[in-house]
């Protein structure tokens, strides 16, 4: 659509304009009343529809025709022209195009929707409805080889990017309670995945968004279920399956859009694409690939059948194990008791025992040797000290003089007529005076 401010060559139409009454009854303004140029119009002075649709289409007139690339939608045929829409693959827009049915024809069977064109074409607008269409004079199917080389293109960018990276890939859940099951709304994969998995783990529930997996509308509809399903907090798993099918049929699962929704998906997403010729793009994004449905069914849910033959199993060994480790100390612990150190323990303390009583007995001996010597010499020095003692001497009549100041008379010339004097015997004392010495 041409932008209004770009419109300004006047239109050469007859009925532009005139100042004569229309079939309405309608009086028009006169053309000198008209602004020449978009941005010369206002509220009091606009543009009627019928002079701004010439402009449009002879705008659209000028436009040289274009090489057009997309994807068919709705293709329809009416006597000996084709109408379809040309959709991009990546983002929600399209176009409408007519062409001869001969120029269709001449490509095979091959077209259909889904199919990928390249058309010669020439936009035209149509004045009464306002819209935009292209008329094609050649039409061209893209070939396998161009589509092989533009998903390898694809493929190369997205692995620079990181999203084929291992360390990205989150492992499954080992027991999933509700898996997220994106299939197609007629076929066997959603079968093929609910049976399977349910004859393994009978309590296993599914959210399913039936789609369309090929075709124009798969990328979108694939996108959003996937999306949807990743917002569920219960959905511990997403398997987004389809029972394999043709290169062309499998393009929407190659296609950027729905390969990066994929990798932005929290949720661990299972690819159960079932193609295993060309692997499409969501098998190298996807946390898992699934060679089939069914595939896919065994590795989200484990069987119970196996998964309780190995806990019998498991029961088994380990009851060997630790009947094998009690026999084995049984047999340790037995031959340790065996040994003399364990059956006579006290053998290991009666030796030192013994020696223990000896040297106390020794001890013993020694000690009451040692105190009768000491107590026979306490004895003898006892009757040295009683012999050399002063008390023995006065024992046997003798006596100690003494003065008054305590001094010891030895002598007569130690005292003076008139001195009193102490006279110590040997059972106490007598006073006494010198009267003449």
């Amino acid at each position: 659509m041409v932008h209004p401010d770009r419109v300004n060559a006047p239109s050469s139409r007859p009925d532009e304009g005139a100042g004569t009454g229309d079939a309405g009854g309608e009086t028009r303004a006169p053309r000198g009343a008209l602004p020449l140029r978009a941005g010369d119009t206002t509220a009091d002075r606009p543009w009627p529809v019928r002079h701004l649709a010439p402009k449009i289409a002879d705008y659209i007139a000028r436009m040289p025709p274009v090489w057009i690339e997309g994807q068919v939608l709705d293709l329809k045929r009416w006597n000996s022209t084709c109408f379809l829409t040309l959709r991009d693959t990546d983002v929600d827009m399209s176009i409408a195009v007519t062409t001869s049915a001969a120029a269709v024809a001449r490509l095979g069977k091959g077209v259909g929707d889904g199919a990928h064109l390249v058309v010669h074409a020439r936009p035209s607008y149509h004045l009464k409805r306002g819209s935009l269409s292209f008329a094609a004079d050649d039409v061209r199917l893209v070939g396998l080889g161009e589509l092989l080389a533009r998903i390898e293109h694809l493929k190369r960018v997205l692995a620079s990017e990181g999203l084929f990276d291992e360390d990205r890939k989150r492992r499954l859940p080992f027991l999933p309670a509700v898996v997220g099951l994106v299939c197609a709304q007629q076929g066997d994969a959603e079968h093929d995945v609910v049976s399977n998995a349910r004859a393994r783990w009978p309590a296993v529930r599914f959210e399913i968004r039936r789609v369309t997996v090929q075709g124009p509308r798969a990328v979108p509809e694939v996108s959003a279920a996937i999306a949807e399903l990743d917002a569920r907090p219960e959905v511990e798993v997403i398997v987004v399956a389809r029972g394999g099918g043709a290169f062309e049929d499998l393009l929407p699962f190659s296609n950027e859009a729905l390969v990066r929704a994929a990798a932005a998906c929290r949720t661990p997403l299972v690819s159960a694409i079932g193609h295993h010729m060309d692997a499409p793009l969501l098998d190298l994004v996807a946390d898992l690939r699934a060679s089939t449905p069914t595939d896919a069914a065994k590795r989200i849910v484990p069987d119970v059948a196996e998964e309780r033959a190995r806990v019998a199993q498991a029961r088994l060994r380990t009851r060997a194990a630790l009947t094998q480790r009690i026999a084995r100390d049984q047999s340790t612990l037995d031959h340790l008791r065996s040994r003399p150190a364990l059956a006579r323990p006290t053998s290991l303390v009666d030796a030192h025992e013994a020696r223990v009583h000896a040297l106390r007995d020794s001890a013993r001996r020694t000690l009451a040797h040692l105190l009768d010597r000491a107590a026979a010499e306490t004895r003898g020095l006892a009757g040295h000290v009683r012999a050399l003692s002063p008390a023995a001497t006065l024992d046997r009549g003798y006596a100690v003089v003494q003065r008054t100041d305590g001094a010891v008379v030895r002598g007569p010339d130690d005292v003076t007529v008139g001195d009193a004097l102490r006279v110590r015997v040997a059972r106490g004392e007598l006073a006494a005076e010198v009267t003449r010495t």
